[in-house]
């Protein structure tokens, strides 16, 4: 189906069956209500086509707090703009109220009323003086300051990319945590103190995204949650009944389920007998079903893909690790981790305050650190990079989209605070943290994740730190600048474990072995944020300047 962009929202599935039985899709037929409702709107189409200037606000929360903030002073705009044109109807309504009166009487006996010379008078001066002003008043265009803040604010709106990323984040949640539709529709989700609830409309456009994308499997289920809040008698806004079960149906059918797609496309019909494409689609389903060319087998089979929808066992494995599950932990693991206080070998800055050191796991060992950094410094570190925050990107692409975030890099000398962070990683690790990298701040967004990665460059990669001239990734530092109150959790996919985000902690492990191979149990992800806003930092610690701190050994162990 072609995409006509997010304002045709109305538009239906047209599926034409030729005489061979081939399916073509046509472009859907707007309705005459539709035409005229963009007759309406073309001046404010116009008005929000903006400039290719864009800033993925889907990708950070963080970000999009700023649209929050636009959003209300634009309200107020709008408020103000009300209460003008209220004024100068209630103007208009005095002046016509009061000549209402007067015309009245008037018009009684015209002549008896024109007999006096002040009646006549003013007759004569209301038609060419005041009569104008009127015309004067009615013609001022009172929305010019609501349209020139509107103007100014429109460069920063999300575009359909942004709604298309959001619609698609939502759809991924739906996946990761398996969360009914309706649960997302209500709003009802874990770990959330607040309820805010989907209509029929944001249903449709969630599951028309689904199918622009060929995803069937969750069109299907956006568009059945459509379905059931109008059956329920929700009023819908331009979306009817008919063009949900247009899309079920297509949905269906190319998912191999010919029956169901018969079964909805005769609701159709009943809605709509003069449907000229489900007529042709009703035609062809009969046709199939009649001459046996859909198996039950195949059947069977278009559930199972729809089951897995291409997704591999890795992937199946760091979703269920997400959720807390398939956790790899052991009593007997578990009795090899401990709580310590710790002063890195009595080391002057903590042998009177040691730090709070917690493992996490064993083989790769990772540790986290309690309370490392404090409310004020990790406000500061969000004040230096929110105005930086950009769009995540990987080695040799521009952008990241298995990465949902934006980042921004900060120097130490940039400030006090990020100096002070740069002394105590080196302090706690023992490692030269000159040859590391910059500070790295990063805030997900809607569903924010990051895939299954290595934090290393593995062998195949030969020049990826080759600019910096400071050898591998020899260990990760991760400060957690947020609570999460759902998701957002690390997950090492390899030795299934899965570290949940506390505020004020930072966790720390080696990415090479002692020889200098890459460890590849330190395979990690960050899961896709439910609930909440997840702010992280990371430090990446090199391998030069190192030689003398973590010693160079020939075996592959920890």
């Amino acid at each position: 189906m072609p995409e006509l962009g997010w304002a045709d929202r109305s538009s239906s599935v047209s599926e034409e069956i030729l005489s061979d039985g081939t399916e073509v899709v046509s472009p859907p037929s707007p309705s005459p209500g539709w035409m005229m409702f963009c007759r309406c709107c073309f001046v404010l189409i116009l008005l929000f086509t903006w400039s290719s200037a864009h800033n993925d606000f889907f990708t950070s929360i963080g970000q999009m707090t700023d649209l929050l903030f636009m959003e209300k002073d634009l309200v107020s705009s709008l408020k103000d703009y009300i209460r003008a044109e209220e004024h100068k109807l209630e103007q208009i309504k005095k002046w016509a109220d009061r000549l209402d009166v007067l015309s009245s009487a008037a018009t009684q006996d015209p002549e008896c009323f024109l007999g006096h010379p002040v009646n006549a008078f003013k007759l004569i001066k209301r038609l060419n003086t005041e009569w104008r002003e009127l015309e004067s008043l009615v013609l001022t265009d009172m929305s010019d300051a609501f349209i020139s803040n509107l103007t100014i604010q429109r460069q920063n709106f999300p575009n359909d990319d942004d709604q298309t990323g959001a619609a698609k984040a939502l759809m991924r949640l739906q996946d990761t945590y398996q969360l009914d539709t309706n649960i997302i529709s209500t709003g009802e989700l874990p770990g959330s103190s607040s309820v805010a609830s989907l209509t029929v409309d944001d249903c449709f456009d969630v599951g028309k995204v689904a199918y622009l994308e060929a995803d069937y499997y969750h069109t299907e289920l956006w568009m059945a949650q459509a379905l059931k809040q109008l059956d329920q008698g929700e009023t819908p806004g331009l979306v009817d009944t008919v063009n949900v079960l247009d899309y079920l149906s297509s949905s269906v059918n190319k998912q191999g389920e010919v029956e169901r797609a018969l079964n909805f496309t005769k609701r159709l019909l009943k809605l709509d007998p003069t449907h000229q494409q489900a007529n042709r689609n009703l035609k062809h389903y009969e046709y199939l079903l009649s001459e046996q060319k859909v198996k039950a087998t195949e059947e069977a089979e278009g559930r199972q893909r729809r089951e897995s929808r291409g997704r591999t066992d890795d992937f199946l494995k760091y979703e269920q690790l997400c959720r807390g599950e398939g956790i790899g932990m052991t009593p007997r693991r578990q009795s090899r981790l401990f709580c310590r206080y710790y002063d890195n070998n009595r080391h002057p800055r903590y042998v009177i305050g040691p730090v709070r050191q917690e493992d996490e796991w064993d083989h790769p060992r990772i540790v986290r650190y309690h309370n490392i950094i404090s409310d004020k410094e990790m406000e500061k570190v969000k004040e230096l990079a929110k105005p930086r925050l950009h769009r995540s990107g990987v080695i040799g692409m521009k952008t990241s989209h298995f990465r949902i975030s934006q980042t921004a890099w900060l120097k130490a000398y940039e400030h006090p605070v990020l100096d002070k962070i740069d002394q105590r990683i080196g302090d706690i690790t023992g490692l030269d943290v000159t040859t590391a990298e910059d500070l790295q701040v990063a805030n997900y967004g809607i569903g924010g994740q990051c895939e299954p990665h290595f934090d290393f460059a593995q062998k195949h990669e030969l020049y990826a730190f080759e600019e910096l001239g400071t050898g591998n990734r020899i260990a990760t530092w991760m400060f957690y600048m947020s609570d999460v109150p759902a998701g957002g959790a690390t997950v090492f996919t390899e030795v299934s474990v899965t570290i949940w985000p506390i505020k004020g902690t930072a966790v720390f492990w080696y990415n090479l072995y002692p020889s200098g191979e890459g460890d590849n149990r330190t395979q990690h992800a960050a899961c896709p944020v439910l609930v909440g806003s997840k702010w992280v930092s990371n430090k990446w610690i090199h391998e030069r300047g190192q030689e003398f701190r973590r010693r160079c050994g020939l075996q592959e162990t920890d």
